[in-house]
């Protein structure tokens, strides 16, 4: 058996190392996605272009608009005399938000206390919209504050020696770095989507050459056949996430806060699921083409919903059942609560557990699935 096996793992390393485009994908691809990636991301919106419409022109409206610009999340592109003129710039898309202040702002402001301002977000981009409703709604609310102390004095002293004091403190992540958390998923995520596509076009492509035939006819049994295409691929899968370990570690100097050990215990179970379902993919498909359309459409749902750039909680309640099933949020989360949280086995029990299962699963199908004539 083990004569047998060693044979067919040399003959995959032969053929792979054969391909030079396969050892750039392996390995050059890998580093330059988590180099480029996280740089590239950013959760944090700036520049956001906005259009100002001052039918006061006071003293006030300018305080307002400087405090505003002042924060350097807002980039003032335009005064408009305005709105209709404002919002031509929103639909041409040069303009993120306006903001009109309306006539008498400032003898508003000081006689009643109060006065509204209008703000037309373009919310083509849910995401920057939100964001920058959010920023602008915090800066002018720090701004009433600030006109409040103005006119009574008194507040400012009472503010002091009243209310509740909120210290916030950022656990595993001090600094409220965003590559903190998502470099570790974007490492998975490289290795799950090399993986599983090296995996499942392995076997269609002995399929699409004629080998197959050879090994079919072969008395290599089918569970050393199956054994021997996926353990060369975990071993590969294994040195990529090494690589990018060490780009995440000296690059972006994220420190390792759990146990080595435990990590490269809990990747070799999960690159196993993953590679049983990359195997799974090739034994039902005929042509390479199949092959890649079939991980696409799966990888697709399972980078999107593992929690690596939306939280599982902020999904509906039926595509949080897809997330537990999905062995992506698993991996994701598993490598986060090693290498930011320091969490033990016992910790990560459960992730074990399911992927394990699924692991088990997925080899075992594609052996029972895969019809080997003797």
């Amino acid at each position: 058996m083990f004569r047998t096996l060693f044979i067919l793992i040399k003959k995959e390393f032969l053929q792979i190392f054969r391909n030079k485009s396969i050892l750039a994908i392996i390995f050059v691809m890998p580093v330059m996605q988590l180099v480029i990636l996280p740089l590239a991301a950013n959760y944090e919106i700036k520049d956001i272009k906005i259009a100002i419409v001052d039918h006061d022109k006071s003293t006030e409206s300018r305080e307002l608009i400087r405090t505003i610009t002042a924060s350097g999340y807002f980039k003032i592109v335009g005064y408009g005399e305005s709105y209709p003129k404002s919002y031509e710039q929103i639909e041409k898309d040069k303009v993120d938000l306006i903001i009109e202040i309306p006539n008498n702002f400032e003898k508003d402001l000081v006689r009643e206390n109060k006065e509204k301002v209008l703000l037309a977000i373009n919310a083509i981009n849910g995401t920057k919209a939100g964001l920058s409703a959010s920023y602008l709604a915090q800066i002018l609310q720090n701004y009433n504050q600030q006109i409040q102390v103005k006119m009574n004095p008194e507040i400012e002293t009472a503010k002091k020696n009243s209310g509740v004091e909120i210290v916030p403190n950022f656990w595993f992540n001090e600094n409220y770095n965003y590559r903190l958390s998502l470099v570790p998923g974007i490492l998975v995520f490289l290795v799950t989507l090399i993986s599983t596509y090296l995996t499942a076009l392995n076997i269609v492509q002995e399929k699409e050459i004629g080998t197959i035939e050879q090994i079919n006819v072969s008395p290599i049994k089918k569970r050393d056949f199956i054994m021997g295409k996926l353990i060369p691929f975990w071993i590969l899968s294994m040195v990529a996430f090494s690589i990018g370990l060490l780009v995440t570690i000296f690059v972006y100097k994220i420190q390792m806060q759990g146990s080595f050990l435990l990590l490269y215990a809990f990747l070799s179970v999960y690159l196993i699921a993953i590679l049983g379902l990359g195997l799974l993919a090739s034994v039902y498909s005929e042509t390479q083409q199949q092959a890649m359309f079939m991980v696409f459409f799966f990888m697709m749902i399972f980078i999107l919903m593992s929690g690596l750039f939306t939280p599982i909680e902020s999904m509906a309640e039926w595509a949080r059942y897809i997330a537990k099933a999905n062995p992506v949020t698993y991996g994701v989360e598993g490598i986060r609560l090693i290498m930011l949280k320091n969490s033990g086995f016992m910790d990560l029990l459960p992730h074990f557990a399911y992927i394990t299962g699924l692991g088990i699963v997925g080899i075992s199908w594609a052996m029972l699935r895969y019809k080997k004539t003797s």
